[in-house]
């Protein structure tokens, strides 16, 4: 139990710590309203269920014994981050780019669809080198004693899953109450200019680090 009540404690901090999944989540909630958020809080919850599933599998184990694979993996999910960022500084800068000019705000909320989404966020979790570190290493730390690895091993990933979309989800929901404030033309270029930068930064430092 208090094995678990560990995993519970680190879990939690590595979940609420500012990271691309809490950018991205931010940036859709705007985007797509609160059904945005929560489709991209359910995307990045899916991915991580696939590191789960890939660490109990031994799989992440080979991946991160290929330097070439997890490098591809690790710029793979930079450059995307970059991308988003990119994106997000472009609708900040010139906002009628991203939408018709007659459109009013509430159309250019709801402009990402709850596809787009979801693949943002399932597709900016498996590009997340950090996940991989934190799966194989984390993990098999707190399997109990005597359980077999493969059910241990899944059961816990699918936990902080679980934890994470919970988290999210109520990212989303919060900033989709306060969605007006946020969506006047001044406060939403500020936001929009901000989580740009914070994509990009985030992209360019998962980029330079090395494992």
């Amino acid at each position: 139990m208090s094995s678990f009540l560990a995993f519970l404690g680190i879990s939690v901090l590595v979940i609420v710590a500012p990271g691309p999944d809490t950018a991205i989540t931010i940036r859709n909630t705007l985007m797509g309203g609160r059904t945005g958020g929560i489709l991209t809080a359910a995307g990045i919850a899916a991915g991580q269920t696939i590191w789960a599933l890939a660490t109990s599998a031994g799989i992440v184990a080979l991946l991160l014994a290929s330097e070439p694979i997890f490098l591809a993996v690790k710029y793979a999910g930079a450059v995307y981050l970059v991308y988003l960022g990119a994106l997000a500084l472009r609708t900040a800068i010139r906002p009628a780019s991203a939408a018709a000019p007659s459109a009013g705000p509430s159309r250019r909320a709801t402009r990402l669809g709850p596809a787009s989404a979801f693949r943002q966020g399932i597709v900016s979790d498996l590009g997340n080198p950090k996940m991989t570190v934190f799966f194989a290493s984390l993990l098999p730390q707190f399997v109990p004693a005597g359980a077999a690895t493969f059910t241990g091993l899944l059961s816990l990933g699918l936990i902080f899953a679980a934890m994470t979309f919970v988290w999210l989800a109520f990212y989303a929901v919060a900033i989709a109450r306060i969605g007006d404030l946020l969506r006047r033309p001044g406060v939403r270029r500020a936001v929009e200019g901000v989580t740009g930068a914070v994509l990009i930064g985030l992209g360019i430092r998962i980029a330079a680090e090395r494992h």
